[in-house]
């Protein structure tokens, strides 16, 4: 009788879990259909960083001092993009950037450009050529959403020599399109993704001591183009 009973649970279980499984497979694959026909994914510049003055630097000024200038160099590594290979772009400097701390402790200074860098379509990753210097300094990204509030993303610890690429992936907002780093309001098509406010470098306490020199290159973006495409050229613009 008990080998009855467990038999008959072993097939109600297998049979609820093979439902299960048919529903989240059905539900990943129509899913997956969706966002790949809705999307136009494609890798743009955002900054070269070749215009002298355009990026600035602060910290406070009990931790210690900070400079900010171009010079000229590039990443071994770094690929141009293919739709720029014939064209004659300017791209013979990266962002330097020398800190002298004035005491161990907890300390950050800030990369900003002169006004916030509008990154077209939605985004889906940032990235950034940086040399580190081997510290194990944080830098994280400063964005704007689609409401113009302010959040900060990690690209991860500079511990590393040389030149690297380091890139962060935006999150996606909430499906009510109120929470999150919002990107696109549904109901307009003309007003959509997020902007570059800048950088934040935040310092270990530890080796906050002497100075410090940063470097960035070629800061770029992979980005969903398929709203921008599918704009309806009729459409009103509500500016009055």
């Amino acid at each position: 009788m008990k080998r009855y009973i467990i038999g008959i649970a072993l097939l109600v279980v297998t049979g609820i879990l093979f439902a299960q499984n048919e529903e989240v497979g059905a539900g990943d694959s129509s899913r997956l259909g969706i966002d790949t026909a809705q999307q136009r994914l494609k890798e743009v510049s955002v900054d070269k960083f070749e215009h002298e003055g355009y990026w600035h630097s602060t910290m406070s000024a009990e931790a210690g001092y900070v400079v900010s200038r171009l010079f000229e160099g590039s990443p071994a590594d770094k690929q141009a993009l293919e739709e720029e290979a014939d064209l004659d772009i300017p791209d013979r400097y990266v962002l330097g950037t020398r800190v002298d701390f004035l005491h161990r402790g907890h300390s950050s200074f800030t990369l900003y450009p002169r006004r916030p860098i509008p990154i077209e379509g939605i985004t889906k990753t940032v990235s950034v050529w940086v040399v580190g210097r081997n510290y194990n300094h944080e830098l994280k990204l400063l964005i704007q959403d689609y409401f113009g509030r302010p959040f900060e993303l990690s690209l991860g610890t500079l511990n590393f020599q040389g030149w690297k690429k380091l890139t962060v992936a935006i999150p996606p907002q909430t499906e009510d399109g109120r929470n999150g780093i919002v990107q696109r309001n549904y109901h307009y098509t003309n007003q959509l993704g997020i902007k570059i406010t800048g950088f934040r470098v935040d310092c270990d306490p530890t080796e906050t001591i002497g100075s410090y020199y940063l470097y960035l290159d070629d800061l770029r973006a992979v980005t969903d183009l398929f709203a921008e495409d599918s704009r309806d050229p009729d459409d009103m613009l509500d500016s009055w």
